[in-house]
């Protein structure tokens, strides 16, 4: 009969104990994110999180905050515990506008980061500070809000980067001081390339970049002369770009669909000046010089008025007698038919 008082009170206390996230243990998933299989894989999508969860795993290898409300990347975002085994950090559609200096301080481990559809606006040349492993760099839409590339430039100037997204950028030429000595891959598909220069394609050569591979596909390319350049260079070095053979022309109307590489580089009309410069320039040319003609049709034919002004005047002189005859015989004749004596007779 004891026993039997004690077992609704040993019931209660095998029941878990709820934690809050300021207080969960290692190993145990923040109340707004959900682990997959174990802790070593933490996802927090869509719960329009303002700031990244205080307690995750010790052990978490991959981190994927998606959908929410980030705003900023603070100094040390990520370190209220040290989380040595991250090794992935995704943080798409977050509306990160900013990251500031040692954001990302306390991920030793870190080889890939993904801040791709966030409408950056600001990142300081300290940003990735404290990443010496980081690899991949995945800015895909990231840089439409504002041009950064300066701003970048100088935060990715320090690390040893293999693989960089920047796909649906809308750049329209190959973005050089983004490019850090070593990278093997650069991914940038549906920007607004129209074409790559001759002096963007040396640079390709250089000693740092010769085993760049480049992922090109949907860009619109102009076929003109202009492309000449990357026509040889894609013949030479189609192993560099492995979508080449699904490269299309976007216009002239004539090769529209066309693939680049069934392109015959002698084939290829010139809407621009040859040496590549901007559409347009000749037909600018042509009106200037059309305007200029006129001007000076118009100066001779003043010259000639001016020459001529004494004969000009006698003529008109001439002209405005011959019509005042003209006018009186006209008149006279008017009075002979109105007088009533010579209609009688």
């Amino acid at each position: 009969r004891g026993s039997g008082c004690w077992l609704p009170w040993l019931g209660l206390a095998l029941l878990p104990l709820p934690f809050s996230p300021a207080t969960a243990p290692p190993g145990v998933c923040p109340s707004a994110c959900y682990c997959v299989a174990t802790p070593e894989l933490v996802q927090c999508r869509y719960e329009r999180l303002e700031e990244p969860p205080k307690e995750l795993p010790v052990t978490v290898h991959n981190l994927s905050i998606v959908g929410s409300n980030l705003s900023a990347l603070h100094p040390a975002a990520f370190a209220a515990r040290p989380l040595p085994d991250l090794r992935l950090l995704r943080l798409r559609h977050d509306n990160i506008h900013t990251v500031e200096d040692m954001a990302l301080q306390g991920l030793p481990a870190l080889r890939t980061l993904d801040l791709s559809h966030n409408p950056l606006l600001r990142v300081a040349a300290g940003a990735f500070s404290g990443l010496p492993l980081l690899r991949t760099l995945q800015l895909n839409q990231a840089l439409l809000a504002a041009p950064l590339e300066e701003q970048l430039a100088l935060a990715l100037g320090n690390l040893s980067l293999r693989r960089l997204e920047l796909a649906g950028n809308g750049l329209r030429a190959l973005p050089a001081s983004l490019l850090p000595p070593g990278l093997e891959e650069l991914d940038l598909r549906n920007n607004s390339l129209q074409r790559l220069t001759a002096a963007e394609l040396r640079g390709l050569e250089a000693p740092g970049w010769r085993g760049l591979r480049l992922t090109l596909g949907a860009n619109p390319f102009s076929c003109d002369c202009a492309l000449r350049p990357l026509l040889a260079w894609l013949r030479a070095t189609a192993a560099r770009v492995p979508d080449a053979r699904s490269l299309r022309c976007a216009g002239p109307p004539a090769l529209r669909g066309t693939a680049l590489l069934r392109l015959r580089p002698e084939g290829l009309a010139c809407g621009a000046a040859e040496g590549g410069g901007e559409p347009g320039r000749l037909e600018t040319a042509s009106y200037v010089f059309f305007g200029i003609v006129l001007a000076l049709i118009g100066v001779v034919f003043l010259m000639v008025l001016y020459l001529n002004r004494r004969g000009i005047k006698r003529w008109l002189h001439n002209l405005r007698e011959a019509c005042r005859d003209q006018m009186e015989g006209y008149h006279y004749r008017y009075e002979q038919d109105a007088d009533p004596r010579q209609t009688s007779a």
